[in-house]
């Protein structure tokens, strides 16, 4: 199964100096919340205004543009068969 060696290859790679920044960045990440989570939770309805012009930004970015009047893009019916 590739999933198993992939995984033995992830654990493979977490030894010695990995391990102990991972260990350190996780503690580091708990006591950060838990000293800060009431001004997290207190930021966090401007987080959600603030992440609308973002999600509008980049959920467009796949449109390639807006484009005005028709430009062949009928997205209501399926395409016509030639023939």
């Amino acid at each position: 199964m590739a999933s198993k060696k992939s995984w033995s290859n992830f654990l493979s790679t977490l030894s010695g100096p990995r391990l102990a920044f991972l260990a350190f960045v996780a503690a580091g990440g708990y006591f950060l919340w838990a000293e800060h989570q009431a001004h997290l939770r207190a930021a966090f309805p401007y987080l959600l205004v603030l992440l609308c012009p973002l999600m509008h930004l980049f959920m467009h970015h796949g449109h390639s543009g807006h484009h005005t009047g028709d430009q062949g893009h009928d997205h209501g019916k399926p395409p016509a068969k030639e023939g």
